[in-house]
């Protein structure tokens, strides 16, 4: 036989009905008395109705507590009126129990003060009826009856709110986590399509302004159309290899042995600046300080600004620029000056998402990035990033 889930209705109707098989058990054996306040054994039967009601009363212990402890009170009172039974006495402990582990906290409070005011009453009249210290013992009963249970059920009740408030904890633990994790993949998602952007569109600009010069111009030279050709085709090189290192990575232990890609840093900005110049630009490079190794994050930031301030002198320049890196003592200073075309070659392409990447990356390193007209319809793009940010 299986017992119904616990905490419903089911269940506690099972309880109650084993108390009063219980209860009326005791009474039909005769071990029932308790005090014999007055009930004569062959009245007996008026011990049934008190026992009843308490077992009623432990059918309402979970939907009203309330409830259950004054019907279990009045029973158990009228009980010990009629000479007090075992059996009532024994499921008035268990109304007591529930009503301090489902009833509203101060339920449980106020049944410990009235225990602890019966039992000090109780022991005080046997004191003053027996005339002796011995009638103290009187008050042992009621302890038994009364504080036992409150104390139990109060442990109970403890037990399992602490049980609850872990449980909230171990929840709000995991939906932080989550929240984290949320916060990680877009984050992963920002950092890849920047990464993806600054790798792609210097090369697939030289691209389209090299295949747009020889769509507009007319009667171009077989050597002019083979040197666009050859542009084409060293940054389409270039791109796919900057893309194929990007998909190693995003493999991770799957890649190939040997095949650990090459993070680019500023040690590589004469490589960018003769890539730019083979485009079309003319570029002006200028290195102050000593160079020296720097952060990975630092060295690949900086090299992507410079990538990237390229680019947009590409297309939107009128084919010069400078470029200036610093190695000063605590950060890296990159300076990229280059003339606006009104309109540019190529303005058509800007979606603003280069300029929003350079300052992502300098803000992300604790640096600064300027970036906006200056003096003379140029375009300045300067960054200072720190040699010491992790």
């Amino acid at each position: 036989m299986r017992l119904p889930p616990r905490g419903s209705i089911g269940r506690d109707l099972v309880l109650a009905a084993v108390a009063l098989a219980g209860g009326t058990l005791i009474i039909a054996s005769g071990a029932y008395k308790t005090i014999g306040l007055g009930a004569a054994d062959e009245a007996n039967w008026l011990l049934y109705p008190p026992m009843v009601a308490a077992s009623g009363a432990v059918a309402l212990r979970r939907r009203q507590p309330l409830v259950s402890l004054a019907i279990g009170t009045v029973a158990v009172t009228v009980d010990l009126a009629l000479g007090g039974s075992l059996g009532t006495l024994l499921i008035y402990t268990q109304v007591l129990y529930d009503a301090c582990v489902f009833g509203p906290q101060r339920l449980w409070r106020r049944a410990l003060e009235v225990a602890i005011a019966v039992v000090v009453a109780t022991s005080v009249i046997g004191v003053v009826v027996s005339g002796e210290v011995r009638g103290l013992a009187l008050g042992i009963p009621a302890v038994l009856v009364l504080i036992l249970p409150i104390l139990t059920g109060l442990s109970v009740r403890q037990y399992r709110d602490q049980a609850a408030l872990e449980r909230s904890r171990a929840e709000q633990t995991a939906r932080v986590a989550e929240l984290d994790r949320r916060q990680a993949v877009v984050a992963e998602r920002t950092r890849m399509a920047r990464e993806l952007h600054d790798m792609v569109a210097n090369h697939l600009s030289v691209v389209a302004i090299h295949a747009t010069a020889a769509l507009s111009v007319p009667n171009l030279s077989a050597a002019q159309v083979q040197e666009s050709l050859r542009v084409i085709r060293e940054n389409s090189v270039q791109g796919l290899g900057e893309m194929r290192q990007m998909i190693d990575v995003l493999r991770g232990p799957e890649a190939e042995p040997g095949d650990d890609p090459v993070t680019p840093g500023l040690g590589e900005v004469e490589r960018l600046v003769s890539g730019a110049r083979s485009a079309g630009l003319a570029v002006e490079l200028t290195t102050t300080g000593e160079p020296r190794a720097l952060p990975v994050g630092v060295d690949l930031a900086g090299y992507r600004i410079v990538q990237e301030s390229l680019t947009n002198a590409l297309k939107h320049g009128t084919g010069t620029a400078s470029v200036t890196v610093d190695y000063g003592a605590e950060e890296v200073r990159l300076t990229v000056h280059n003339p606006v075309a009104s309109p540019g070659p190529l303005d058509h392409l800007g979606a603003g998402a280069g300029l929003i990447g350079m300052r992502e990356r300098a803000a992300l390193l604790r640096g600064r990035l300027d970036a906006g007209p200056a003096t003379g319809a140029r375009w300045r793009v300067h960054a200072a990033l720190p040699v010491d940010a992790a």
